[in-house]
């Protein structure tokens, strides 16, 4: 699977709207209610990022949570990496 380019990485955010791009990864911070909600949203995405076999960075600060998609065999940001960011941002809203 081939890595994006920035302007590939670029155009594939555009309909993702707090995504970006930082150091070869896609980035986004999500506020929730609360730390309960912050976990339950990470349990909630935890599913779909092991059916597509992509395992995300996430980071829990009370009721904030970051994730970083990057795929890590590929060195870089993938379709895969965005593909996720779409299933993630369904779950959000």
């Amino acid at each position: 699977m081939a890595t994006l380019s920035d302007d590939e990485i670029r155009t594939a955010l555009v309909d993702l709207p707090g995504w970006e791009p930082v150091d070869g990864a896609i980035t986004k911070e999500y506020r929730l209610g609360g730390f309960p909600e912050a976990v339950a949203f990470v349990v909630r995405l935890s599913y779909d990022a092991e059916a597509a076999d992509h395992h995300p960075d996430l980071d829990i600060r009370y009721a904030k949570v970051r994730v970083t998609l990057s795929t890590h065999s590929e060195g870089g940001v993938t379709s895969k990496d965005v593909a996720l960011a779409r299933v993630i941002e369904a779950l959000a809203h």
